[in-house]
């Protein structure tokens, strides 16, 4: 019996357990999104107005608020413990109090659209604000609490977030670094591809 209850509460366990969905539909347009990657343990509110690029993953235990319109470029990575928001009521809490519950426009409520760039990288327990928008290729360092525009590039970090590097100077001296190693062709190929990405030929 002892065996048995083992064995059972492991296969409970590993049915319950985060897993990455592979694939999925774009609810705004109906696209399939066939190498996007979703945990089974993030939340999507308001899915009916997620725009979702390919190649995006969004990993465990994070809460994504696409009520008020919410753009997910190609390749975003969203990693763990994360808010993305397009909808905020700390403002509303206070001016209506009891009367907040079940409102249906609660005054202070902040409603604004969200966009993130492609390729951008969200570091654990970072929140974006309603109506922030990330450029091209934007690394949030973890921790990070982001409002507002972010230009493409960008490394930001802080509560409030700030610019504090590029990560176009990252992306190079690895290219004349680690990525030298790659060999002659498939480096300058490589090289090659990234400058017209970045110039926004690709």
């Amino acid at each position: 019996m002892t065996m048995l209850k083992r064995w059972l509460g492991q296969g409970l366990l590993q049915a319950l357990r985060p897993r990455m969905v592979y694939g999925m539909r774009s609810p705004a347009d109906g696209r399939w999104r066939p190498h996007s990657r979703i945990s089974s343990h993030s939340s999507i509110e308001g899915p009916g107005g997620l725009q979702l690029g390919d190649h995006v993953f969004i990993g465990h235990f994070n809460f994504i608020d696409a009520s008020g319109g919410l753009a997910i470029g190609d390749g975003c990575q969203i990693t763990n413990h994360i808010s993305i928001l397009t909808h905020s009521s700390h403002i509303a809490l206070r001016l209506e109090r009891q009367a907040y519950w079940g409102h249906p426009q609660p005054a202070g409520q902040q409603r604004a659209a969200t966009q993130l760039g492609a390729w951008c990288f969200i570091g654990p327990h970072s929140v974006l604000a309603p109506g922030t928008r990330l450029g091209r290729g934007v690394l949030v360092k973890a921790y990070s609490h982001v409002r507002g525009e972010v230009p493409d590039f960008a490394i930001v970090e802080g509560q409030p977030a700030r610019v504090v590097g590029d990560v176009r100077a990252l992306d190079r001296a690895w290219l004349q670094g680690p990525g030298a190693a790659l060999g002659g062709d498939a480096q300058a190929a490589l090289a090659r591809a990234y400058e017209a990405w970045v110039q926004g030929h690709a």
